[in-house]
């Protein structure tokens, strides 16, 4: 059966006329008017595969209580191999509904209140938000720019962090967001090499594995055994594939006693099986979605290739890379000599864009904005003419 999604060009924009996302800018008290580019989803039809495995699903019309079968599991084990190097076994998949579950369902199995759990600001906020919310203390190894913008890890510091505070446990991003950095594989085998001397178990959210434009994903357990076995290691096909909405992620954890101690506390939050539509639109995902994936990065990677050049050649005062990693695009606005708040409302008020401003992703992200570039090019062009002209017109 041939794909019939995807022509990405042909794709409606949805931002700003669909219900649920009308209805969330009314929610967050957000004017309805805005271009809409902060949520991390695509505005994309996902596979027509998947359309009709859940079909099928609807029309076989029962809806109970569902566990995966071993073409499932396949399916899985096949995409994390040939696409990622990385051999799995059945008996180390944890599934949860979702990345943040999994990664708050860790620190509670694997730290105790008052403890230290470490991150790498600026990141994806959650990882803040489930640290203070379960009562563990947040500590940042900050991320830091060298000559070029590009973000690097301050090794001494973050080895320092861990000492310091004792950190119990570090939350790593694989590839990076907001910074879309893709970690290379000495930069890992130096944090691996860390965490192992000081006992720091690793959770490793690698949910934007699929979308790598420079250099190569490295799986963060796979380095070596040993760290293997201190690391749960995170995914999803929810951003590759563009099925958030249906709550299905695949953990792997190769140590025994790590994931039965995980096991326990997710059961002890009350949580058993699966969204069974989010089972079938997964296992369809990777068994027949290779095709729409590889169209769909291919038409990223030139909205990554338009956005930067436009940015910085047509926005006095603002500033990206390249992405190597994710299609979430980290403006730097520093140069337009802002305020965080004043930042905030040229970006709201005058350019009439809902982006994600960087103060969420911890105090480095002053100054920055995120952007999505997961939409349509005609859709991408509209919001950065607009951010554009706010610009000019701020500076006149």
């Amino acid at each position: 059966m041939p794909e019939r999604n995807l022509d990405f060009d042909a794709l409606v924009d949805r931002y700003g006329t669909d219900s649920l996302k009308f209805d969330s800018a009314l929610q967050r008290g957000m004017p309805t008017d805005l271009l809409s580019y902060w949520v991390a989803d695509m505005d994309f039809q996902v596979s027509s595969y998947i359309q009709d495995a859940l079909a099928r699903v609807v029309d076989h019309g029962v809806f109970g209580y569902t566990e995966p079968d071993d073409r499932y599991f396949s399916a899985v084990q096949n995409w994390m191999l040939t696409r990622h190097n990385f051999a799995v076994t059945s008996d180390q998949l944890v599934k949860t509904p979702g990345v943040v579950f999994a990664l708050a369902q860790a620190i509670r199995a694997f730290t105790q209140v008052g403890d230290a759990v470490l991150i790498q600001q600026p990141v994806y906020y959650p990882f803040s938000e489930v640290i203070v919310s379960n009562g563990r203390r947040l500590v940042s190894s900050d991320l830091v720019q060298d000559a070029t913008g590009r973000y690097q890890i301050d090794f001494d510091d973050f080895e320092r962090k861990i000492v310091d505070h004792n950190v119990k446990l570090f939350l790593l991003c694989n590839p990076h967001n907001p910074v879309a950095r893709v970690w290379s594989r000495d930069e890992l085998t130096r944090l691996a090499a860390i965490c192992l001397e000081h006992n720091v178990l690793v959770v490793s959210d690698e949910i934007h594995h699929d979308f790598v434009f420079q250099g190569e994903h490295t799986v963060f357990e796979t380095l070596s055994p040993e760290v293997a076995d201190i690391t749960i290691t995170c995914t999803a096909p929810s951003k590759t594939f563009n099925l958030a909405g249906l709550q299905v992620s695949n953990l792997f954890i190769t140590n025994e006693k790590l994931r039965a101690r995980y096991r326990a506390e997710m059961y002890a939050c009350g949580y058993s099986q699966l969204n069974t539509l989010g089972l079938a639109a997964a296992r369809a995902a990777y068994e027949h979605g290779a095709e729409w994936c590889d169209a769909m990065l291919r038409y990223i990677a030139e909205n990554i290739k338009f956005a930067t050049e436009f940015v910085n050649s047509e926005i006095p005062g603002i500033s990206t890379r390249a992405n190597e990693g994710t299609y979430l695009m980290w403006l730097d606005c520093r140069a337009l000599g802002l305020s965080v708040d004043e930042l905030d409302d040229l970006i709201v008020k005058d350019a009439k864009l809902w982006l994600d401003s960087g103060r969420i992703f911890g105090a480095p992200g002053a100054g920055f904005q995120r952007v999505n570039l997961a939409c349509s090019r005609r859709y991408l062009e509209k919001g950065l003419v607009q951010l554009r002209d706010a610009v000019l017109a701020r500076r006149s």
